[in-house]
């Protein structure tokens, strides 16, 4: 059974030492109580959680599965007693507001939070997950009554929180949904149409379910622009906030699937149930992109929570395992071989692991500072450009991080050989599971679309001229540093890189309309690599500067950045000469060819 240990120490180096994270959210009103202290506290606590709890059910959960039996799910053995302690906890209102019985704090503590729990046990993570997306939903756009009604029972954990937007024939393009809405003329709607893939959309460990259901009124226009979002919960909620009668929505059936499944995926049948107007008509799928968005970060932790448990496994099996003698002559002379960590190709995929979450971690990091800062700061120009910086991050958190969740995971295997491939060891598990994070919230070819095709060119380029004027401040404050120069003198050149291609691409996008869908995979993950580079820059200076207090953690810090600036910052070269190959080799085979 693979093993979890929280990395809270790193987790500390990058909130305290590298963003002086308290000092910040501290400043900002309503998160006045967010101290190194507090911050700390919580962090042991959902160590101890993760560690005892959710870990010890992750494979069992996995085995076990959910049942579905009349319209009912049961989850695995564990899961309702752990969510009951999740819950009683306060966990599922971390970042609520006190109004409606959260804790209130920042959206930095929660990405912690979600790694950690999502590193135990990823399939438990998603049921709190979608509650929280819907509670930032119906805070954003509900109406006093639905808030009041609905928030504090999602904050509590009573009740479960869902979006529903596929439909069998309308995946990514929600324009061509038909749940239809039909007003019941008291102010309420009749919902009808089946939805798919709802994670969480029935099972057994809360008391009622708030579904987010996107559906066209009568008059609605076609496409995107016809979608309105309604509130439709499993139970109507009587005047007292007691469970009244069952509405009209049910699950039909749930998916079996590659992985997750401890994590109940739902077809959702809504036949003529009662559901309310959440903001305005035909602006429905506008208000669900603030869940959305929400979520697709949270995706992205989830990419980091399996590499970083894929990462801890490989690595604990390579100082076990022996197997053959160092290419210099036996390392272990007392035992039959070596450890299979002294072999150059176990190391490289274990370093490019470790490189690769811990600056990933570093830019969740940053970037939930920013909503933070977005969401507070009592400065209006302060505010757009950290909304600027969360806007342009979104797309690289989501793809670039379930990619390399994907890639880590799969490495790790590797590491085990044959016995990856075995269900005992649970890695095999983590290959499954991560694996849809690069489909849902929006496939990652969708987010790279999103970011060269509406992100690079929004607001005349703000948002990427931005993180080049962060970027700078960052280089000006490393000037005459000689001992940053190995770090900072390749990243500056993959900027010089990043900001050529781009002005390549822009120009190329005029001439072609193929050029942004063909360039898009490429170019996210060269942006990916070189805001990584920038995160490694910055911990660099951190390690250094600590370096002298004899802390072997720091001395280890500086070798996997050099690792990452030599070994896989240099991919950017080669991801530069694909994507200016333009889309022709890709476009000219005609389709009879395939």
């Amino acid at each position: 059974m693979p093993t979890y240990t929280a990395p809270i120490r790193d987790m500390r180096f990058v909130v305290h030492e590298l963003f002086g994270a308290a000092d910040t959210l501290t400043a900002l009103p309503g998160y006045e109580e967010a101290s190194a202290d507090l911050i700390d506290a919580v962090l042991e606590e959902c160590g101890k959680l993760c560690e005892g709890v959710l870990a010890p059910i992750n494979q069992s959960g996995d085995e076990e599965g959910c049942r579905f039996d009349d319209g009912a799910v049961t989850t695995p053995t564990g899961f309702k007693e752990a969510y009951k302690q999740f819950a009683e906890g306060g966990w599922c209102g971390l970042t609520a507001s006190p109004e409606y019985g959260g804790q209130g704090l920042p959206e930095t503590l929660q990405y912690l939070i979600d790694e950690m729990v999502g590193s135990a046990n990823l399939s438990f993570g998603l049921y709190p997950g979608l509650t929280q997306g819907t509670i930032i939903c119906l805070s954003a756009h509900g109406t006093d009554e639905q808030k009041q009604t609905y928030i504090p029972r999602l904050v509590s954990g009573e009740w479960q929180g869902t979006m529903c937007l596929t439909e069998p024939h309308a995946g990514s393009d929600l324009g061509l949904l038909r749940a239809k809405a039909a007003p019941n003329g008291d102010g309420t709607y009749a919902i009808t149409g089946t939805k798919i893939f709802i994670s969480a959309g029935e099972h057994d460990m809360t008391d009622n379910f708030v579904h987010l259901v996107l559906a066209r009124l009568p008059d609605a226009p076609e496409g995107s622009r016809g979608i309105s979002m309604f509130l439709v919960p499993k139970f109507l909620v009587n005047d007292d906030g007691s469970l009244g009668e069952r509405n009209a929505a049910a699950a039909g059936s749930i998916e079996h699937k590659m992985g997750m499944k401890a994590s109940v995926t739902c077809v959702m049948n809504f036949d003529g149930a009662k559901g309310w107007l959440i903001g305005k008509e035909h602006k429905g799928l506008a208000g669900m992109f603030t869940m959305m968005n929400k979520e697709r970060l949270f995706v992205g932790t989830q990419g980091i929570s399996q590499a970083e448990t894929a990462y801890q496994n490989a690595t604990a099996y390579a100082k076990d395992r022996i197997q053959g003698r160092a290419a210099g002559g036996a390392k272990q002379p007392d035992k039959a071989a070596d450890s299979i960590l002294v072999h150059p190709d176990i190391r490289n995929k274990l370093l490019f692991s470790k490189s690769i979450i811990e600056a990933e971690r570093a830019l969740a990091v940053w970037t939930q500072l920013n909503v933070d800062i977005a969401h507070a700061h009592g400065d209006d120009t302060v505010r757009e450009r950290a909304g600027d910086m969360e806007a342009l991050m979104t797309p690289i958190i989501k793809s670039a991080c379930t990619d390399f969740g994907t890639e880590i995971t799969n490495a790790c295997l590797q590491v085990f050989g044959g016995h990856g491939y075995i269900s005992e060891w649970g890695m095999e598990q983590l290959v499954r599971d991560v694996r849809i994070t690069q489909i849902y919230e929006g496939t990652n070819t969708i987010q790279a679309l999103d970011l060269v095709g509406r992100k690079l060119g929004l607001h005349d380029g703000r948002l990427f001229d931005g993180l080049l004027d962060e970027i700078n401040q960052s280089l000006t404050a490393a000037e005459g540093r000689n001992d940053l120069a190995e770090f900072v003198v390749p990243f500056k050149d993959a900027v010089e890189r990043l900001k050529a291609t781009t002005d390549w691409l822009r120009a190329q996008a005029n001439d072609d309309p193929d050029a942004l869908g063909a360039a898009a995979n490429d170019y996210l993950r060269m942006f990916a690599l070189t805001v990584f580079a920038w995160m490694w820059v910055r911990m660099a200076e951190k390690a250094l500067d600590a370096s002298t207090t004899g802390d072997e953690f720091y001395e280890t810090k500086l070798q996997v950045g050099r690792y990452f600036m030599t070994r896989v910052l240099p991919g950017t070269v080669s991801l530069e000469a694909v994507i200016k190959s333009g889309a022709v080799p890709m476009m000219a085979l005609s389709q009879d060819a395939f």
